[in-house]
């Protein structure tokens, strides 16, 4: 039987699982109407399970105390172990719906098995249904794992039944699908050329040298992230239970917020950053907390370091970086000018880089070693905040068209809250994640979230003296 041991940082994501903290990719998508079971099942099978080896795989840990975990293919694997189908209980509400996908992203996956489940909920009020996926970090990053889910799917609505194809009309149908997203391939490969300066300055004393302005840029962002004081103790942060709780907001026009962006001269990044810090901010007031102008909050960002044609290869490669966001500003054009300031000075460091090489530190430590190096780093932060782009125009999933699409960040270490920003068809959602013993409300965030954008977009329509109607703009990375 084939093993391949899993990287240092894929290990290090195994590593990290806790049953108060799942590792555990979890998202959905949304469907107006029934889905075809069976074809859904058979397209999961044959354009996942058959074309990508991993996901017929399980984790074994090697009984040699020097080496790590490895992949080895399940010689028991059965699809029917990973599929599912759930009837909602009745009313079939959406507060139904959101306590049963917070189980399912309670819930730890079976590590006996392939780390990764899909249930598709059914009995909706309105007939609707949603496709839950539940996937271990371990198997890839957010970026890898959303190019594979996407070549599942379709992009005309009358599309055949999944059959086995030969791997030319695989990847000519992969790039047809990616083809919908953003053109993004700077933002990708500006990531990878930092991502081999670092490597190379890591590895090698000679080429570090060369570019010593680099190696000490780099030395001085490992020292800021190792000196780091604890984050600022607020409600969002304390022990951990094993209830997690889900909440997404409304639909935001992406053409609204590339207006307040255009407008201020800022990245579509900033201003989604910038009404994250401003509900995290109502939130507190809401729950009664003392809000003060010099207040911050950390956010673990992670930032994606493959380049772009090998973005649906599986395995992590992202490094981290810590965005501190200004809750404490009351004003959100004043607030989002901050997070621009902020966002421009990590993307001009190396921090990114820093971040990954300590991920993949970490992956080669003891696991003792490694539980206490992710503990001292959640302590200097208070959530995860990750973007990620979708695709331009809707897609077709089983030959249903998908309305929304949303995940959640897994939280590592001790960290109670995860926020994820989303943008399908020329939407964007943001997705919370919270510890219901810290956070039993996330509904309540997002819709704060939803709520200092709409203030963001009336103060930017009063500034420009025109009205809320959107204005036509061309198709840009919601990353950048």
């Amino acid at each position: 039987m084939a093993r391949k041991p899993l990287s240092n940082v894929d290990a290090a994501w195994l590593r990290m699982d806790d049953p108060t903290n799942l590792m555990m990719i979890t998202g959905f998508f949304e469907f107006a109407g029934p889905v075809d079971f069976e074809r859904l099942r058979a397209t999961i099978d044959i354009r996942l399970v058959q074309r990508w080896s991993r996901f017929r795989q399980r984790v074994r840990e090697s009984k040699l105390s020097l080496r790590g975990p490895y992949w080895e293919d399940d010689p028991y694997f059965d699809i029917d172990n990973h599929v599912f189908r759930i009837g909602l209980p009745s009313p079939g509400d959406e507060a139904a719906l959101k306590e049963m996908i917070s189980k399912l992203a309670s819930r730890p996956l079976d590590k006996t098995k392939p780390l990764w489940e899909f249930h598709l909920i059914e009995n909706l009020q309105g007939g609707g249904s949603f496709l839950v996926a539940r996937l271990h970090h371990a198997i890839a990053d957010g970026i890898a794992l959303m190019s594979v889910l996407m070549t599942l799917c379709d992009v005309d609505a009358d599309a055949p039944w999944p059959e086995p194809e030969p791997e030319e009309a695989h990847q000519r149908r992969g790039r047809q699908v990616r083809s919908l997203f953003p053109p993004a391939a700077a933002f990708f490969a500006a990531g990878r050329a930092v991502a081999d300066e670092g490597k190379l300055m890591l590895l090698n004393p000679t080429h570090a040298m060369k570019r010593a302005g680099q190696a000490k840029a780099f030395m001085e962002r490992l020292a800021r992230l190792t000196l780091l004081p604890p984050d600022t103790r607020t409600i969002f942060k304390g022990k951990l239970g094993r209830k997690k709780v889900v909440a997404w907001t409304a639909d935001m026009p992406l053409a609204d917020v590339k207006r307040v962006k255009n407008t201020f001269k800022v990245t579509v990044n900033d201003v989604l950053m910038a009404a994250v810090a401003g509900g995290l901010r109502r939130y507190l007031v809401y729950r009664g907390e003392r809000v003060y102008k010099s207040l911050s909050v950390r956010a673990m960002v992670p930032v994606n370091l493959r380049p772009l044609e090998e973005a649906a290869k599986l395995g992590n490669h992202f490094g981290l970086v810590v965005l501190s966001l200004p809750v404490g500003i009351e004003n959100p054009l004043e607030r989002m000018m901050e997070v621009k300031r902020r966002m421009d000075d990590l993307k001009n460091s190396p921090e990114a880089v820093v971040g990954y090489t300590l991920l993949e530190a970490m992956g080669m430590s003891p696991t003792e070693i490694e539980k206490l190096a992710v503990r001292f780093f959640a302590m200097k932060s208070t959530l995860v905040l990750t973007n990620v782009p979708g695709p331009r125009q809707k897609l077709y999933f089983a030959g249903s068209p998908i309305e929304r699409i949303m995940f959640w960040v897994p939280q590592s270490g001790r960290l109670g809250m995860g926020v994820s920003i989303f943008s399908y068809a020329g939407m964007v959602n943001v997705g919370v994640m919270t510890d219901y013993g810290l956070v039993p409300d996330p509904e309540q965030i997002a819709r704060f979230i939803e709520e200092d954008f709409a203030e963001m977009l009336a103060l930017t329509n009063e500034i420009r003296g025109e009205s809320s109607k959107p204005e036509t703009v061309e198709a840009e990375p919601v990353v950048e």
